[in-house]
């Protein structure tokens, strides 16, 4: 090449870093769904599994109850997560249980148990798990 290049090039651009990590220190945490990235997604609820019987449902009941009691102090109302899944049982137990009944109770039981990840597994299993009852 001969005479000057007037060509100027731009300078790099320097984007800074993303961390698309997570970090948590000090004190006490209780961590459930969550997604981290770009593009993550995180659910509550329901867990893929097969349909289940009622021995099963009546299985994964008596799993919540132990977990309740287990994690109590860890909720922030246990009373009424009690209640909740006592609501849930009593409607299980009717010869025609309703739908919108289980929903419900399913959905405010899911959000009371939401600091707690052991439980909302269980719950989400026990979720699944009424869907795949006859007649629901």
């Amino acid at each position: 090449m001969t005479g000057s290049d007037d060509r100027r090039q731009d300078p790099p651009v320097n984007n800074p870093p993303v961390n698309n990590g997570l970090m948590i220190s000090g004190g006490t945490h209780y961590v459930g769904n969550q997604a981290v990235g770009h593009g993550a997604q995180a659910f509550s609820g329901s867990v893929s599994f097969q349909p289940q019987d009622a021995e099963r449902t009546a299985e994964l009941l008596a799993y919540v109850e132990r977990l309740l009691e287990e994690h109590r102090a860890a909720l922030a109302d246990p009373d009424a997560t009690s209640r909740e899944l006592r609501r849930l049982r009593e409607e299980l137990d009717e010869a025609e249980p309703q739908p919108t009944v289980l929903r419900r109770a399913l959905d405010r039981l899911n959000e009371f148990v939401q600091p707690v990840t052991p439980l909302v597994v269980a719950v989400g299993q026990l979720a699944q798990s009424v869907q795949g009852l006859p007649g629901l």
